[in-house]
């Protein structure tokens, strides 16, 4: 008779691999994958064992844990909360109060003691890590379902620890989650990892992922940071520090961090001082709150390592796998290291879907916000608010709530997927409820700060989330409209169609929409909204008598001593984040194109803005981009355009000259960019100088300014201003005419034919396209290259373009 083949209780990472999931678990697997396979490619992930699924089932069969699980969980409605608590408690306790077999303890201790040795110490510090036979799988992620333990020194801790996390197999989250995923309770078990700690605790650790969280888009890697160990950020108890690094510039050898956020970082989890209180949460030195956890090329090793590790996933799986890891620096070596990976769920999930496109857009609303904090997903939810302050509580939680809590953890899960909306007042884009919402597909607004404070139980609001990185909650119910595309359906024109721009933090989501690119990226947000100050009271900073004025500055500017490097780094990440969303295709960047009106709103303006009758046909564009007044402000734009396209490598970029009222004065602006650095004649990888074509004169003297420029973008809102003599804020003569008046078509079909016959690219990025489709019919008749249109339009105009193009 055939000796049936003995299962091992222990093993080492060296000994495993991702086709090892039955006996060791997703996670484990995964580690032994890559300390195997990746750590030869330069990638770090400390050394450890396993206690298999084959122990976790000797030890429930031999102890009569087996037949307990079975009763307690028949017929189990995991809706009852209550209920669940209960069962699951009473699961977890007889787990602690059963004797793990000897064959198991004793393979734990020579383990132990082996890895002990290899670290040159007495008594190891290491994470136990629960690891389930159905976890870390495309479709089930079963992330922070169960428990880890950190800084475990000791034999006999370890052990207790190992059951501790066994017994976590059945948390209440736990149970209610297989429920939910459609795993058979007695079909899933647990393995143990017990690796090396990394010595975060002196540094700082964090998550990272290989695409964007919140829309999917593959081109990025983000990176999450925060100081001392990394439970912090995964149970999002601090908003941590955001990286966003670039992949294809990544892989072409450039500095490729389009996005550096700071966090505030207020508390961090260290080692305890006894075996006995293992961690402990401390706050964080106000000097450490204030800078980033991580240098430049720290970020770029972290990236570069979460390249290889998809890379090799993918081509294991033979299908793109983005994938979810967590990292730590030790502060003792200053080495990084990967102690975990795992393939990510939930945009991957979407993904299998098909091609759709789902658009949510707020109804008009004069309310302000309650409160704001970071965006988790793109919808919008209302509901009655359930403040949540005592876990013990979550029974009251009633389906279709929208769920208030300083934060969340597993403990939650079982009413979390009954939520219309999450809010919390803590944690960012990794922590706990960031990921189960989007799991769960509802909206979530993390890192409010005060959400208790301005929310109370049983009131109405709406929660949202579709308008890029900032959520927002307003008091009340605000209607809004969804609409889902068939991408699929929307046919394919000739004429380019591409997207007007502003907002960098949409560019992701909007990338998914058919496209040719970027006809108007408009660097005005970008300056108002993540700047502020006028650029000239950045540069004269240290001239500057008023100190209140200063005093505002210092605080938009923290942990900048340089202030101008401040207007081109985030001027420089803006414009970044538009171009990497659209990459390879063409962006065409307006310089700025502000008001003296609208400059004197930024800190600082006043002192330097005149005041006029008419700022719309004042002082703006090229006349201020060469004028002695402007020419060190516009320094700072081209400097930030530089830093795109050359150190960033994101070359897809180009520019474009608003208001250029004369040759000459076009003339005077490109001589300027030259002077700066950037120009054709600096062999700049094809970069393209486009100018608008808003002003009669570009028409009339269009082959002047076509010996300067590379092409026109025509602005209708200008040309019809200025052709009809009409003031657009005027509400008076508002319906005098618009652009589809004759005389502003005939000027349009003009710079058209001027282009093309000078073989210059003609786009159109005015409004009026977007507002009438007879506009958008005569452009596709006049056969004009490119249109540029809002996002909100893009689909149904594409369709209007196409029926155009077949009537021609």
């Amino acid at each position: 008779m055939k000796k049936e083949k003995q299962l091992p209780i222990v093993l080492w990472f060296k000994d495993v691999g991702n086709d090892d999931v039955a006996l060791v678990g997703g996670k484990n697997a995964s580690l032994g994958e890559m300390y195997n396979i990746l750590t030869p490619q330069g990638v770090r992930v400390p050394n450890g064992f396993i206690v298999t699924a084959h122990a976790y089932d000797l030890f429930i069969k031999s102890t009569g844990l087996a037949e307990l699980i079975t009763k307690e969980l028949k017929g189990l409605n995991t809706n009852d909360v209550a209920l669940l608590q209960r069962k699951g408690k009473k699961i977890r306790t007889a787990f602690m109060r059963k004797r793990m077999p000897k064959v198991i303890t004793d393979e734990i201790r020579v383990a132990y003691r082996t890895l002990s040795r290899t670290y040159d110490m007495k008594h190891a510090d290491v994470a136990v890590r629960s690891s389930a036979t159905a976890e870390d799988l495309p479709g089930a992620s079963f992330a922070g379902e169960h428990d880890t333990y950190l800084n475990v020194r000791g034999e006999e801790y370890v052990i207790r620890a190992v059951k501790r996390a066994f017994a976590s197999l059945f948390t209440d989250r736990a149970i209610s989650y297989r429920v939910d995923k459609g795993f058979k309770h007695g079909d899933v078990k647990l393995s143990v990892g017990i690796q090396k700690m990394v010595r975060s605790d002196r540094a700082c650790s964090g998550v990272m992922f290989t695409l964007d969280t919140e829309t999917g888009f593959r081109n990025v890697v983000e990176i999450s940071s925060a100081w001392g160990l990394g439970e912090m950020v995964v149970q999002g108890k601090v908003t941590p520090d955001e990286y966003v690094v670039f992949k294809p510039s990544l892989r072409a050898g450039k500095n490729a961090i389009l996005k550096r956020t700071r966090g505030e970082k207020k508390t961090k989890m260290i080692y305890g001082e006894t075996r006995g209180e293992p961690t402990r949460i401390v706050r964080v030195p106000e000097a450490d709150m204030s800078v980033l956890t991580l240098t430049d090329e720290e970020v770029i090793i972290l990236a570069k390592w979460a390249l290889i590790i998809e890379d090799h996933y993918s081509l294991r799986a033979k299908e793109d796998r983005p994938m979810d890891m967590e990292w730590a620096k030790d502060g003792v070596s200053g080495e990084l290291f990967i102690v975990q990976a795992r393939p990510e769920t939930v945009q991957a999930e979407k993904a299998k879907k098909g091609l759709s496109y789902t658009e949510y857009m707020l109804g008009k609303t004069s309310k302000k916000p309650i409160v704001e904090g970071v965006a988790v997903g793109t919808k919008i939810a209302s509901g009655c608010a359930r403040v949540i302050v005592d876990a013990r509580r979550l029974d009251e939680f009633k389906e279709g709530e929208v769920l208030i809590a300083a934060i969340t953890d597993p403990t939650y899960e079982p009413i979390m997927k009954k939520a219309a909306a999450i809010i919390t007042e803590k944690g960012g884009r990794t922590s706990h409820a960031a990921i189960v919402s989007r799991e769960l597909g509802i909206p979530a607004v993390v890192g409010t700060g005060n959400a208790r404070k301005k929310i109370a139980t049983g009131d109405i609001v709406t929660v949202d989330t579709s308008s890029g990185d900032v959520g927002r909650i307003y008091e009340g119910r605000i209607p809004w409209r969804e609409h889902t595309y068939d991408l699929k359906k929307v046919p394919t024109t000739k004429t380019h169609i591409c997207l007007n721009v502003g907002d960098p933090e949409s560019a992701f989501k909007n990338s998914f929409l058919p496209h040719r690119g970027v006809g108007l990226a408009r660097e005005e947000f970008i300056i108002a909204s993540h700047i502020g100050i006028h650029p000239l009271a950045l540069i004269d900073y240290d001239k500057l008598t008023d100190w209140k004025l200063k005093k505002k500055i210092d605080e938009r500017t923290e942990g900048y001593d340089d202030k101008t490097a401040f207007f081109v780094d985030k001027l420089a990440e803006g414009i970044a984040h538009i171009g990497a969303a659209f990459w390879p295709e063409q962006v065409i960047v307006r310089f700025s194109d502000f008001k003296t009106n609208e400059y004197r709103a930024l800190l600082g303006g006043e002192l330097y803005e005149p005041e006029e009758e008419n700022p719309m046909i004042g002082w703006r564009g090229a006349s201020r981009y060469a004028h002695p007044d402007y020419r060190e402000g516009f320094k700072l734009e081209v400097e930030a355009i530089k830093r795109v396209r050359d150190d960033m490598g994101i070359d897809n970029v180009h520019v474009m000259v608003p208001f250029c009222r004369t040759p000459e004065e076009g003339e005077k602006v490109v001589e300027l960019m030259e002077e700066y650095g950037l120009g054709r004649s600096k062999k700049k990888q094809g970069l393209k100088i486009y100018v608008m074509c808003e002003i009669p004169t570009n028409v009339i003297r269009a082959d002047d300014f076509l010996d300067i420029f590379d092409g026109f973008s025509i602005g209708s809102n200008d040309l019809a201003q200025l052709t009809l003599g009409l003031d657009r804020d005027s509400a008076i003569i508002a319906g005098i005419g618009n652009e589809n008046d004759e005389s502003v078509k005939a000027l349009v079909s003009q710079a058209i034919k001027s282009c093309k016959r000078r073989k210059k690219y003609i786009g159109f990025c005015g409004q009026a396209p977007s507002d009438y489709p007879d506009f958008m019919r005569f452009l596709v008749q006049e056969k004009i290259e490119a249109i540029s249109l809002n996002p909100d339009t893009v689909i149904p105009m594409t369709i209007e373009a196409a029926k155009a193009e077949k009537r021609k």
